[in-house]
């Protein structure tokens, strides 16, 4: 299986996603701050995939403090994780992440500055070990309610590229997959940045999972043909109410899905819940570059000084979904009431904030 995010010799490696699908190649990291701008750049990208890799940032930033004082250290540390947080606002895996990390520190206050070392990076290996272990728990959940020879619809890239490994949408494909269902996939392209094309279509290419590529908006046409029995989406946060946000174009297919009355499922673990939240329209929603929408493989594809609006992600309101699929098992509406217990093993602290 693909492997994303590698901690080797005290140095966090990375997959560099936007050279996929034509060159497979690693990043090394020593420094936070390069971190920082891979996850800006997009050469880390998913919601678990981001906050893995800003916790190791923070690891990285432990070992350049460490000869300070341990007051200064501890102060330094906190300063670097405001760096990696200001990186994307919308994915609240990311805060989950570096909060997680914070408080072992804190936990760890009485001990030495090489402890508090020590007690970051142990932390930092197990936020990745854990997504992959929560990440099958999804597959296997999320495979009941696969039936057999379906046709799968999916938008962006919510696999193992996506996450620590084995993945959440594509997680649960896998799960179906591997459990005989004979199951095919069509993946939207995912304008502007094209992750589905790039990256789902490459990653099930891997597994011999068989997938057709089509165009964003080709979706209706495919449901109005009955070519598609489920669309099957991850999340970059839930709210208390089940509103989700993903990326750019999600709203678009739980509408056609709603008209075509086909199943609409997100995929996602507990972490990337936000209970703080009391509906979508709190979750502030990521605008990035107008490159991105302006050119295609850096050669322009629209007028110079075009005006472009950019958002990278969209709100799914939750009467639009069917259930959405956990670590802890499968919820269905209604949302709010359902979720109580997991609300009460919430993670998430606070938001963006």
């Amino acid at each position: 299986m693909v492997e994303p995010i590698k901690w080797e010799n005290r140095q966090l490696v990375l997959l560099d996603q936007t050279r996929l699908p034509l060159e497979v190649k690693y990043l090394t990291f020593s420094d936070y701050r390069q971190v920082a701008l891979a996850i800006t750049e997009m050469r880390v990208r998913g919601a678990p995939a981001i906050g893995a890799a800003a916790a190791f940032g923070l690891v990285l930033a432990a070992l350049e403090f460490m000869s300070e004082p341990k007051g200064d250290f501890a102060k330094l540390v906190r300063g670097a994780a405001k760096e990696l947080a200001a990186t994307r606002p919308t994915a609240v895996n990311l805060f989950w992440a570096l909060n997680r990390m914070l408080e072992r520190m804190q936990r760890e206050d009485g001990s030495s500055v090489a402890e508090q070392l020590a007690a970051l990076e142990q932390e930092a290996l197990d936020i990745l070990s854990e997504d992959v272990v929560q990440n099958r728990r999804i597959g296997c959940y999320g495979s009941e309610l696969v039936p057999p020879g379906a046709n799968i619809l999916t938008h962006c890239n919510a696999g193992a590229l996506a996450t620590g490994g084995y993945g959440t949408a594509l997680g649960v494909i896998r799960a179906a997959h591997a459990a005989g269902k004979n199951v095919h996939v069509y993946a939207d392209e995912t304008r502007p940045l094209l992750q589905g094309a790039r990256l789902t279509v490459w990653e099930l290419h891997q597994e011999g999972i068989p997938v057709t590529l089509v165009t964003d908006n080709m979706a209706g046409y495919l449901m109005a043909l009955g070519k598609v029995d489920l669309v099957l989406v991850g999340a970059d946060r839930i709210t208390a109410n089940g509103d989700v946000a993903n990326k750019i174009g999600t709203y678009g297919l739980a509408v056609l899905a709603k008209h075509h009355g086909i199943p609409f499922y997100v995929a996602a673990p507990l972490s990337t819940f936000d209970f703080t939240l009391p509906d979508g329209s709190k979750i502030p929603i990521e605008e990035r570059l107008a490159e991105e929408v302006t050119s295609l493989s850096g050669r322009p594809i629209a007028p110079p000084g075009a005006r472009v609006f950019n958002p990278a992600f969209d709100i799914t309101p939750h009467n639009l979904i069917t259930a959405i699929i956990t670590d802890r098992g499968v919820i269905r509406p209604p949302y709010q009431d359902n979720f109580l217990y997991l609300r009460a093993s919430s993670p998430v602290k606070n938001n963006s904030d």
